[in-house]
């Protein structure tokens, strides 16, 4: 159905470029009338929302709350800081999936004084019932918003009165953008801002180049408890569940071509390598296409096999990584999706603005793209990210994630004048560490000691941090943040 776009063309091309353009529709059984053109009334006679289905918010309680028995870390974190209510004062703006373990978090930061107002990041991995569930807070979110929902649903959440958010939590940088090219005054008062993607950092560092950054930020995708969790372990098991349900596919003896070997395409390689696929990367970094070669995959430009391989995965954070001219050759029945956070990998834009193609929506989020000679191409969730947007992700993971954004956010907000300039910034390595211990009690995994000799030899103290802030656990490398920390220099201590 035919979306409202004039909201988002006020923006700058630039934003539907790089973040969430390309038309959407939904399913022909959902409701056809926009939450936007209902009246709404929470439990608390609240207003001040907008969600798909009030009705189904005792389905969002119970999601929850299965949610929270496999994210005791982020329970217990806030239970230790709860009296001390560390974010007394934040008024919160977030834009991130709003799934159950979302709803967690949310929970927590309420509970450690903060006020929130909440909107998607994508506008397929909104979980309606646990919208409609958060009636502590304000959300605008459904599934299956337009592309002028999306950007309506951001406004609502900064432009209220009596209202003004003083931090941001932003996931791929819609909504910092939103506020720094419409409501720059309001943007200035900002105290901070904790991103946590590939494409929202990329932006953030492209701010602080220009000097145009005038608030601290917190990168939290290259935070370890971040990259090395979320993106590798989550998308290693989350990538096949996403695949399965929508095209239930069998694996063994197929040839996938995997975009971008960085945390997200080697757990990516690593699920498909071991049901039995014929795994191929593409990479632009040397290192990162030395580790696929050792780990036993062969590096190929895309050209070189785009006409036999059956399966492409996108992890790059890039665009127009996979192209008309691509899709043109495959063959018939092939399946091509993203794993990266924006919709901008694959050029689907020019898909659905080509009159010879037809779009034929065979299930939920599941389109058969045919050319004029009768051929499909499987295209899921309209190019958008593959497993928030065609099933779900696992709960633990997200716990580590989610504890530490809760972190970041706290040390953004309490730090002491002048230790944050405008710039942006790692989450301090005490704290990744301090995150990960939290998370070890459920493996029932104990620690060893060093003795005070060890850590004088060592040079450590025996409590932490064990690593610099340099230290990445991993070879891979973003290049614009090793570029602008010789410039600028590494985290605050």
């Amino acid at each position: 159905k035919a979306g409202r776009r004039s909201l988002s063309r006020s923006i700058s091309q630039s934003s539907t470029d790089s973040y969430s353009s390309a038309a959407s529709y939904t399913d022909s059984s959902d409701d056809e009338t926009s939450p936007r053109d209902k009246t709404q009334v929470n439990s608390k006679g609240s207003t001040d929302f907008c969600v798909k289905n009030i009705k189904q918010a005792e389905f969002g309680r119970r999601e929850i709350e299965i949610a929270e028995q496999d994210m005791s870390a982020l329970i217990s974190l806030r239970k230790r800081a709860q009296s001390e209510k560390p974010l007394a004062g934040a008024k919160i703006v977030g834009c991130t999936h709003i799934t159950a373990q979302t709803a967690v978090l949310i929970e927590t930061l309420v509970a450690l004084g903060a006020q929130c107002r909440w909107t998607a990041c994508n506008i397929y991995s909104t979980q309606n019932e646990v919208a409609a569930r958060a009636f502590s807070v304000a959300v605008f979110a459904w599934k299956g918003e337009s592309e002028d929902d999306f950007w309506w649903c951001i406004d609502r959440c900064v432009n209220t009165e009596g209202w003004q958010p003083n931090m941001i939590l932003d996931d791929g940088g819609d909504l910092t953008h939103w506020m720094y090219k419409k409501y720059p005054n309001v943007f200035k008062k900002i105290r901070g801002i904790v991103e946590e993607s590939v494409t929202g950092v990329h932006r953030l560092y492209q701010l602080s180049k220009a000097g145009k950054l005038c608030v601290p930020a917190m990168n939290v995708n290259d935070s370890v408890t971040k990259q090395k969790f979320d993106n590798l372990y989550c998308c290693r098991e989350s990538i096949l569940d996403g695949l399965k349900r929508t095209t239930d596919v069998m694996f063994g003896g197929k040839q996938v071509v995997v975009c971008g070997y960085g945390e997200v395409g080697k757990g990516c390689c690593a699920a498909l390598k071991a049901l039995g696929a014929i795994v191929y990367v593409t990479e632009i970094d040397p290192i990162c296409a030395l580790q696929a070669c050792m780990d036993g995959f062969r590096v190929v430009k895309l050209n070189e096999v785009i006409r036999h391989v059956d399966v492409i995965i996108t992890c790059t954070g890039n665009k127009n990584v996979v192209t008309r001219d691509q899709l043109d050759r495959m063959k018939n029945g092939s399946i091509v999706c993203n794993m990266g956070h924006s919709n901008t990998e694959i050029d689907v834009v020019s898909c659905l603005r080509t009159p010879e193609l037809t779009w034929e929506r065979v299930r939920s989020q599941v389109d058969h793209v045919i050319w004029p000679d009768g051929k499909r191409v499987i295209l899921l969730a309209e190019g958008r990210l593959l497993n928030l947007s065609c099933s779900t992700v696992p709960t633990f993971v997200l716990s580590i994630t989610a504890t530490t954004q809760a972190l970041a956010l706290i040390e953004l907000y309490n730090a002491p004048e002048g230790r944050y300039k405008q710039d942006v910034y790692l989450l301090p390595k005490k704290m990744d560490e301090y995150v990960a211990s939290l998370h070890l009690a459920t493996f029932d995994a104990h620690l060893t000691e060093l003795t005070d000799e060890q850590a004088k030899y060592l040079g450590l103290n025996k409590n932490g941090p064990f690593k610099p802030n340099y230290y990445r656990y991993t070879f891979t490398y973003n290049i614009d943040f090793i570029h602008h920390q010789f410039m600028y220099g590494f985290c605050a201590d």
